[in-house]
């Protein structure tokens, strides 16, 4: 029985696999960086920072301490990058960490990782187009065409409307601001995130139709929200008022810096999404570990920018929402600014959701490959030659759950799951080191013990900064993971065949 339970997938098949894969090959290094870009730039500077500094219901903020929460998370994450360059190079195969784990563990881990990456992609995904909502939402604000209160929010979130006529969430800041008069507002209880279901179904449409479709808007999208970034800091930094608003520059000391990393961990996973494209990379054993660590440097110098002006030009309860950077910019008087993020943050963050989604897919297509899902989840579409069943399926379930569910469970829920990914990537690097220390790698981790060692020190330490309900909801998500593989995944297993 455990001979099963750890049964492993040899190197050689793994390459024969990636051979004889009817993917379609068209990613170039440049794709590939875009790509990781994509995915990485997006949440983190738009939606989560603000939430990651002031503190969420659960958790305590960094406030703006939060430079230095992106400086831990920025190096656990290249920690990570370079365990993932050297599995990438030996193993391009789709699948990502999931296939790392089939390769060095055995089949159980690699189902329970890749159980993990579902979770890890598709709450990702739905907290992306929460995002996105929101931005969109404050856009149309800004021309004065307001969404009803019921369409506007997670279901059950109660809605109330403001003078502007602008439907918003009920929370303790508003009532103070208000509080002679909010009584008399028009209230509305929320059933359904309408935009968030709307921008997942027309990312979907665009996933099946081609992987180099995809990666083209991905990469225009990219720069458009690089030249955000800029007119962002042109505009803000010269109400950057640190005396103000850096004191206390740590309010919650060093727990709140490591409960807003783990916050914002969620904002790079982009380089992990882009290994799972492997079997669509023209050179996957070159191409991946750059473009992984090129998308991975950039973007962390980025982050501690953004981060540093954001909390420096506005108080924590004006960030503490899901569209920090324009009403950072409205509370110092830069509407027309704000709306121009708004316009331009509304354009281009589906680019995020089109990686992280992209990445949900390729995971369920190996999986099923490999036996442990259906066989209709690798099915791949003759005219597209993309994953056909399971592009549809993944976009559904995302859309029904970014039209229900709040932000915050979203992000915190895809942080554990990521992190938790990291840690078995580090520490297979490890093992196969000592067992297979002759296999062909075309790039390897360097001072390789160090680098896991830090990687999993840290990416541990992250795990235990998150709340409680948290940790509640991922064990939750593995028994069932573990219920689902001894029901189905341990009999149909392809890998059943040489026992």
């Amino acid at each position: 029985m455990l001979d099963k339970l750890f049964r492993k997938k040899s190197l050689e098949s793994l390459q024969k696999e990636s051979e004889e894969s009817s993917l379609k090959r068209s990613l170039g290094v440049f794709d590939l960086t875009m790509l990781g870009i994509g995915a990485i730039i997006g949440t983190g500077i738009f939606v989560l920072t603000g939430e990651a500094a002031a503190g969420t219901e659960h958790a305590l903020g960094a406030g703006p301490a939060l430079t230095l929460s992106f400086v831990i998370t920025g190096l656990a994450c290249l920690f990570a990058a370079l365990c993932y360059a050297e599995f990438a190079s030996m193993i391009p195969v789709s699948g990502s960490a999931y296939t790392y784990s089939y390769h060095s563990f055995g089949e159980l881990i690699a189902w329970i990782i890749g159980w993990d990456l579902i979770l890890e992609y598709a709450v990702g995904n739905v907290a992306v187009a929460i995002g996105w909502s929101g931005y969109f939402k404050n856009l149309l604000d800004g021309f004065g065409w307001y969404l009803p209160g019921w369409m506007s929010a997670s279901t059950g979130t109660q809605m109330v409307q403001l003078p502007s006529g602008s439907w918003t969430a009920l929370t303790p800041a508003l009532e103070v601001k208000y509080a002679d008069v909010i009584t008399t507002f028009p209230t509305s209880t929320a059933l359904l995130n309408m935009p968030a279901v709307v921008i997942t179904l027309l990312v979907t449409v665009l996933l099946y139709i081609g992987i180099k479709e995809s990666a083209r808007v991905n990469a225009t999208l990219v720069i458009i929200k690089l030249i955000l970034v800029g007119i962002f800091l042109w505009f803000g930094l010269p109400h950057f008022n640190p005396d103000v608003y850096w004191e206390p520059f740590a309010p919650n000391g060093w727990k709140g810096i490591m409960t807003g990393a783990a916050l914002v961990f969620f904002a790079y996973v982009g380089f992990d999404a882009v290994s799972t494209t492997s079997e669509e990379a023209k050179n996957p054993q070159r191409d991946l570990p750059r473009a992984m660590i090129f998308a991975l440097v950039a973007c962390t110098i980025l982050y501690i920018v953004v981060a540093g002006a954001l909390t420096g030009m506005a108080p924590l309860d004006v960030l503490a929402n899901e569209k920090p950077v324009a009403e950072a910019l409205i509370s110092v008087g830069e509407n027309n600014i704000a709306l121009l993020i708004a316009i331009g943050i509304t354009i281009t963050m589906p680019s995020v959701l089109l990686v992280m989604q992209l990445g949900q897919i390729r995971i369920l297509f190996a999986m099923s490959r490999d036996g442990l899902l259906g066989h209709r989840f690798s099915n791949v579409d003759k005219r597209f030659f993309t994953p056909s069943f399971a592009t549809v399926a993944v976009g559904l379930f995302v859309a029904v759950l970014a039209g229900t569910i709040d932000i915050g469970v979203a992000a915190e829920l895809t942080n554990i799951g990521t992190l938790f990914a990291f840690v078995l990537v580090a520490i297979g690097i490890w093992v196969l080191r000592i067992k297979q220390p002759d296999s062909p790698r075309k790039f390897k981790t360097p001072a390789f013990k160090l680098v896991c060692s830090l990687c999993v020190l840290i990416c541990l330490g992250l795990m235990l900064a998150l709340p409680y309900v948290t940790w509640v909801r991922f064990v939750m998500w593995m028994v069932i993971g573990v219920v689902v593989y001894f029901a189905f995944g341990y009999r149909h297993s392809r890998l059943n065949r040489k026992f």
